[in-house]
């Protein structure tokens, strides 16, 4: 599930409050033991005991901050992801494949009701870089969809089309050849080129090719269900059909959020519009022409793949949950590695696991939060927007180890 909106952005230098700090320039990974009590004052967390001073709260590392539900399903979601940590390869460098097989060979037969010792038995911490967080929100929206074009039902649900491909343009110099080839398409002339746009596949540059997956009633909506990167088609007999991401055009996103706040469209003034998600869907409604031209700014398209999984697909290939699913870039975190975040935003706090990324979430301690779907989903992810610290859990020992290396 990739929603589409690095480099180091943490210091090296970073301390923690138990002896000297462990740090790791190429991470900026600073590491701190969990505490043995974590409700209990502890002089290695002062950190956190001062967070929790300034906010009025209980002290300790892991506080009861959200819902006891939240801490119990991100032991789910951890287990959830343990096939893919050890068996994947991390990107962030942190970890090796094994180091995650002690914790999740204990999580199967772990109960849930006991969830937050599991965690600060089998973990220790890491501040990446200085911990300073950001966190937005997404949610698995709900449109109405049909499966075949029927009037009122418009707009077009691609599935990836065979020919966006990666390769270098010929006239591209050896030298500038790193990393991965851009994605593209061959022209007539078999030279590699950016694929369509969004306003050109809107204009038909994909129709008759029998690419249909389904067909969206609203082009608003779905535009938004294109930036969340999953969602849920209410079909017209009032089954759901869910949609998961497949791939993208390989072209710029341009968040339109952004472009109207820099325009004066969002704001508290008169006759600006809030700057929520909210805000933003009804200038589009009020200004249908304006809105469709402000949505083609973003260049970026969505493909998506039919699920049937009982959630939306993470990253990870696994499915996302509700308060317990976050976001977070690769480069950095390993994905299915816990997470804990103390933000302003209250409703964030607490245990996340990373099974997901975006085109947006770049950074040492950039998170996406994900809070499933419903209205209740729609409000908070549309107006979410957090900053605090944030903690990587890794498997114990881990952080001894590549001290060693």
């Amino acid at each position: 599930m990739a929603r589409f909106g690095g480099g180091h952005s943490g210091r090296d230098d970073a301390s923690c409050d138990e002896g000297p700090a462990r740090s790791y320039p190429e991470r900026g990974a600073c590491a701190c033991r969990l505490p043995s009590r974590p409700q209990g004052r502890t002089a290695s967390h002062s950190h956190a005991v001062a967070a929790d001073r300034a906010k009025g709260r209980k002290r300790g590392f892991f506080r009861p901050v959200r819902r006891a539900e939240y801490r119990l399903t991100a032991l789910a979601s951890f287990l959830e992801s343990c096939p893919k940590l050890v068996a994947r390869h991390d990107q962030s460098g942190l970890t090796n494949r094994e180091d995650w097989r002690p914790a999740c060979d204990a999580a199967r037969a772990w109960p849930a009701s006991d969830a937050l010792r599991f965690f600060t038995t089998y973990f220790e911490s890491a501040r990446i870089g200085d911990g300073k967080a950001f966190a937005t929100g997404y949610f698995e929206p709900e449109i109405l969809g049909s499966r075949t074009r029927r009037p009122g039902y418009d707009v077009p649900v691609y599935r990836l089309p065979p020919d966006l491909v990666r390769d270098w343009p010929a006239d591209m110099a050896m030298s500038e050849r790193t990393g991965r080839a851009p994605l593209g398409r061959k022209d007539a002339s078999g030279n590699h080129v950016p694929y369509y746009e969004r306003a050109e596949i809107e204009r038909g540059a994909l129709a008759g090719r029998n690419l249909e997956i389904a067909w969206a009633a609203d082009p608003i909506e779905f535009f938004f269900l294109q930036i969340q990167g999953s969602g849920l088609l209410r079909l017209p007999d009032g089954s759901l059909m869910r949609i998961g991401y497949a791939g993208q055009n390989g072209r710029e996103y341009v968040g339109i959020g952004s472009v109207m706040r820099e325009r004066g469209l969002l704001g508290d003034g008169p006759g600006q519009y809030a700057g929520s998600m909210q805000g933003i869907v009804q200038y589009l409604r009020d200004y249908p022409e304006a809105g469709a031209d402000l949505m083609r700014l973003n260049k970026s398209w969505i493909f998506f793949r039919e699920l049937t999984t009982d959630g939306p697909l993470g990253a990870l290939e696994v499915p996302v949950r509700r308060g317990s699913s976050v976001a977070a870039d690769p480069a950095y975190v390993p994905l299915g590695a816990p997470v804990w975040l103390d933000l302003d935003r209250d409703v964030a706090d607490g245990l996340w696991i990373a099974q997901d990324t975006g085109g947006a979430i770049k950074g040492a301690n950039r998170f996406d939060t994900f809070w499933g779907n419903g209205p209740q989903a729609r409000e908070i992810a549309g107006g979410m927007s957090g900053r605090g610290q944030a903690l990587v859990l890794l498997p114990k020992g881990t952080l001894a180890r590549r001290q060693g290396q």
